[in-house]
């Protein structure tokens, strides 16, 4: 058994994926396995993949029909054997002592769960190459090559992770807002395999980690909050969609509120509903009554407000937050002829 199994499902990246598997290859920290799961990629990424496991019996290369990335994690996730689980996305990378920095806090702290972050200036900086039309391919973060030392860096435990975790972008008058585990990405945490092993993602939806890391985070896991950017995520530059892919995003939000709401309210106790109500459901109801916006067929509009009168028929909606979220469900109701 590895320390470490790290997941990273491959699809259309094969531009990206040498950078991204020579980020595993450079580690600092060497017990561990990678699991990389082609999944009925069109391009060379199984090939890839295959030339670096050659080379390294520590990479695991499994070839499945496209089943989408959530199924392609839970292939991972079936095949992994190491002690603790780490996501990372075929077209991004990591700094070389990610494994070495969250392991360390694991072991250190006793914990479930160890969150970093991501380089938000990396991001804004592919953002704005892409935007003036210049190569984004080739671009290092400036961070990459920083060094850390595990025993100096700062850092949060807390038994109460809902007290720290959110979907909101704006903390700016939060004391503790280093501290904050923003966002729901699976690919920003170690996790220890006990945690995780029984929850899946849900199959062919987007927005998957969202009803994932509800049932992840309802598990009161321990947790050790890093603020450091350890991650490289290449952002999915924007494009024009259509009126279905909108439709597509909304029914992918419906079963993921679907999931997440029927968990919380069949297994968690008072706080936790009302935190995980008040700093993710919402953030997500919003996100999908937006989109709807977006959907233009009237065909379509009569599948869109059928989901948002379940929703309402359930009682998604009966715990607005604040003011700001009163507003968006009357929008709803009025929306839905309620």
């Amino acid at each position: 058994m590895q320390a470490i199994s790290i997941i990273i499902p491959m699809y259309g990246v094969e531009k990206y994926l040498r950078r991204c598997l020579d980020s595993v290859l450079n580690q600092t920290f060497t017990d561990w396995q990678a699991v990389c799961i082609d999944d009925g990629s069109p391009d060379a990424c199984g090939a890839i993949a295959e030339e670096y496991a050659r080379r390294d019996k520590r990479f695991l290369v499994i070839h499945q029909e496209n089943g989408g990335r959530a199924d392609a994690r839970n292939t991972g996730l079936h095949h992994s054997t190491g002690e603790y689980i780490m996501f990372l996305d075929g077209g991004d990378f990591i700094h070389p002592q990610t494994m070495e920095m969250t392991y360390y806090m694991a072991c250190r702290d006793d914990t479930d769960i160890v969150s970093y972050t991501y380089d938000n200036m990396y991001d804004v900086l592919l953002r704005m190459r892409h935007f003036f039309g210049m190569d984004t391919g080739g671009v290092s973060p400036f961070g990459m090559n920083r060094q850390y030392g595990p025993e100096n860096v700062c850092s949060l435990v807390t038994d109460n992770i809902f007290k720290y975790v959110t979907e909101k972008n704006n903390n700016m008058f939060n004391v503790n807002r280093q501290w904050l585990i923003k966002h729901c990405q699976a690919w920003k945490h170690l996790y220890r395999r006990s945690l995780i092993a029984d929850i899946h993602f849900i199959k062919g939806i987007l927005f998957e980690d969202f009803p994932w890391w509800s049932a992840v985070i309802l598990r009161n896991p321990r947790a050790t909050i890093l603020n450091l950017p350890l991650y490289y995520c290449r952002p999915g530059f924007d494009k024009h969609m259509v009126s279905n892919e909108h439709l597509y995003m909304i029914n992918s939000l419906y079963t993921g509120i679907e999931n997440a709401f029927n968990l919380y309210r069949g297994g968690a106790n008072q706080y936790q509903f009302q935190m995980w109500n008040k700093k993710i459901l919402w953030y997500f109801i919003d996100t999908a009554f937006r989109e709807s916006s977006y959907v233009h067929d009237s065909a379509d509009l009569g599948l869109v407000r059928d989901k948002f009168a379940k929703m309402s028929k359930m009682g998604v909606f009966d715990f607005p937050p604040n003011q700001k979220m009163r507003k968006l469900r009357r929008k709803i109701f009025g929306f839905i002829g309620v």
